[in-house]
């Protein structure tokens, strides 16, 4: 079975021996690919869909995988016992909903060993939630499928954090979005992604300023976001030369 350079990457993150759940598995490929490779012993699909769900049963079917594995119908992290399974997977989905389903049960979700994270949108916002929840990111990557360059995180569950003046709670900003562990992991695509992201948010300054009516602040996060990705790219140049 040969999976895209998104699976594959996810795939290859994934230790030999571990147990895993894909969340929103829809075909199964990713689950099917670590059976067929021995890389886990145990592995759950779980989709919210049951179509989707249904696909993935099909596919089992056919492939007739040689390992343990279970199909769950059912939402996020939910359908797991606490620390049921080493690794979760939750790729192609929004990271807003990456990070409502963390935080629905955090008892739960911090008994789960690691997390790879594959967000479609609002990347910072996740990178956020997870600094103020205890989870480390220990590893970033960006592959590409397609048009798209996707961004994937390796996360690990740690302790509650304790936040106190001296150590507050840290503040949304554009690090999070465009932190600097991007020119650290990142890879070869990094300098195209910066400046994907970069052409991008000079567009939506320029659409803030034409219709915005709240354009100070809009217009200020934008510009952050902009100072922050053209000093990455001076620091990938300057890397890279």
């Amino acid at each position: 079975m040969k999976l895209s350079e998104r699976l594959q990457y996810i795939a290859d993150e994934i230790r030999k021996g571990e147990t895993m759940a894909d969340i929103g598995c829809d075909h199964g490929f990713l689950p099917l690919y670590l059976m067929e490779k021995h890389k886990c012993p145990k592995v759950i699909m779980t989709d919210v869909s049951g179509g989707s769900l249904k696909k993935a049963e099909t596919n089992c079917k056919l492939v007739k995988p040689k390992g343990d594995y279970e199909l769950r119908l059912g939402d996020g992290i939910d359908v797991l016992s606490d620390g049921e399974v080493d690794v979760v997977v939750m790729a192609g989905m929004g990271g807003l909903l990456i990070a409502d389903m963390l935080k629905w049960n955090l008892k739960k979700s911090r008994s789960i060993k690691r997390y790879i994270l594959q967000p479609r949108n609002n990347p910072g916002r996740l990178r956020h939630f997870l600094a103020c929840n205890g989870f480390s990111i220990v590893k970033e990557g960006i592959v590409r499928e397609g048009k798209f360059l996707c961004e994937i995180l390796t996360v690990e569950s740690g302790p509650i954090p304790v936040f106190t003046a001296e150590n507050p709670q840290p503040v949304y900003s554009a690090e999070f979005e465009y932190p600097a562990s991007l020119i650290a992991f990142g890879g070869v695509l990094t300098g195209e992604y910066l400046q994907k992201h970069l052409e991008t948010e000079y567009q939506i300054l320029g659409k803030i300023e034409e219709n915005a009516k709240d354009v100070q602040q809009q217009s200020k996060e934008t510009r952050d976001r902009i100072v922050r990705l053209e000093a990455l790219i001076k620091e990938w140049e300057a890397a890279n030369e």
